[in-house]
């Protein structure tokens, strides 16, 4: 029971961040798509830190349960399984990974933005906004399917 317990709450912390993932980028084209609106604009940016802010408190929370989950096994033997040589895992890690470097740099860009640097147009940003929903679904099937 104590493993789905873990498991429920990585999973919660994990769906928090993944609204920050998403959300984030949108935030950022309407900072682009702001022009000389000084009000909307540090609206936003409030809005972005904040939400940002959030992401990364959720992202820890995922973070360490994930890693009890994956290695808990050390600490708590029988309680906890051990995924011993799942492949799958490894590759989910390494799209988990770009999804973090993703939610790094949109934090960076609302950064540059906050301090009255440029962002990329508007049009780039949807579509970089699209990004991480094809790498999510990766995520998913990996956990799902577990296919080596």
């Amino acid at each position: 029971m104590t493993y789905l317990w873990i498991k429920s709450f990585h999973l919660l912390f994990v769906m928090a961040w993944m609204a920050t993932v998403f959300y984030l980028p949108r935030i950022l084209v309407n900072v682009a798509e702001a022009g000389n609106e000084p009000a909307v604009k540090a609206r936003l940016v409030l809005m972005g830190r904040r939400l940002y802010r959030f992401g990364h408190n959720m992202f820890g929370l995922a973070f360490l349960l994930g890693l009890m989950l994956w290695q808990g096994w050390r600490v708590f033997p029988g309680v906890l399984p051990n995924f011993g040589d799942a492949h799958w895992l490894h590759a989910k890690l390494v799209l988990v990974a770009l999804l973090l470097a993703y939610f790094i740099w949109t934090g960076r860009l609302l950064k540059r933005s906050e301090s009255g640097g440029a962002l990329p147009a508007s049009k780039t940003l949807r579509i970089m906004n699209e990004l991480p929903v094809f790498v999510l679904l990766g995520v998913i099937f990996l956990v799902i399917a577990k296919p080596f």
